[in-house]
């Protein structure tokens, strides 16, 4: 594991997306894809390692712009999947928040960066987009049904919950008083899906 602050960050989404994996595959059918071994597990004590590498070095505003339309470009596109394989009306009308909102998110991230003369930068070893595709074509080979709705909701809960710990350390992190004010505004917004998800998650039961 790298000791970087960057890639710690990282692993509190990858982390999250382990778990949410484990969490959809008690409730899927023998018809989904196990790619659980794709993404790296939280070994106990993990996160007690990532808290204490976390402050060996500070993300920089290039690498938050990148974490940002990472996170952002990757949401829009499960979403357009949830319009599409959903089911139920709450999963599909969720996707398409996460479509509309995060390309909203994302146009504005792109245009401080353009004005701020910022180039997204990956943080060291970053591992975000080969996870991304990872999370795509699990759900892509599941089977539309309820296993579908509920893998994708498990994932968005641990996903969203991870993003909104990341945007809080980013705001700690950014140095520029306009991306800072950017973070703060896509805060709320990403509390919000959190919030919808887990209302979701509970109307789906066990």
């Amino acid at each position: 594991m790298s000791t970087t602050r960057t890639v710690a960050l990282f692993m509190l989404v990858t982390a999250a997306a382990a778990c949410a994996k484990k969490e959809a595959s008690r409730a899927a059918d023998t018809t989904r894809v196990d790619t659980t071994a794709a993404a790296p597990s939280m070994a106990p004590g993990a996160a007690a390692e990532t808290s204490s590498t976390a402050a060996a070095a500070p993300l920089t505003d290039a690498n938050i712009v990148f974490i940002l339309t990472q996170a952002n470009a990757s949401d829009s596109a499960r979403g357009r999947l949830a319009e599409s394989k959903g089911t139920s009306a709450d999963v599909k009308s969720f996707g398409k928040m996460m479509v509309g909102e995060h390309h909203a998110l994302n146009m504005q991230g792109a245009a401080l960066a353009k004005k701020l003369n910022v180039t997204p930068v990956a943080p060291a070893n970053d591992q975000s987009e080969a996870q991304a595709k990872t999370e795509m074509d699990s759900l892509t080979a599941l089977a539309k049904g309820a296993a579908w709705d509920k893998a994708y909701i498990a994932y968005e809960v641990g996903y969203h919950q991870a993003v909104l710990d990341i945007a809080n350390k980013a705001l700690a992190a950014a140095q520029n008083a306009e991306l800072k004010a950017l973070i703060t505004k896509a805060a709320p917004v990403i509390q919000k899906h959190l919030d919808r998800a887990k209302e979701i998650q509970g109307k789906q039961g066990a």
